[in-house]
């Protein structure tokens, strides 16, 4: 599991990209310590080894979620 840190995030230049495949994602919200958060969960490709269990989790408070939709807006050009 992690949380996103908006303080080292960095932009790097890949000379190897590719899309990858859809997978299954769910995602919960809660408080803790006053704070709210969502957390996002991937669960792999269907045919994995164990295909229920969580693949990655991110988990998101107020200011990295403004701080994500400002970024993905910028880059997207949305």
């Amino acid at each position: 599991m992690a949380q996103l840190d908006i303080n080292n995030i960095e932009k790097i230049e890949k000379q190897r990209n590719s899309v990858h495949e859809k997978v299954y994602t769910t995602y919960t919200t809660f408080e803790m310590y006053g704070e709210k958060y969502i957390q996002i969960d991937t669960y792999g490709r269907s045919d994995r080894e164990n295909p229920g269990k969580i693949s990655q989790s991110l988990q998101l408070d107020k200011d990295t979620a403004k701080y994500l939709i400002e970024l993905i807006g910028k880059e997207l050009d949305l």
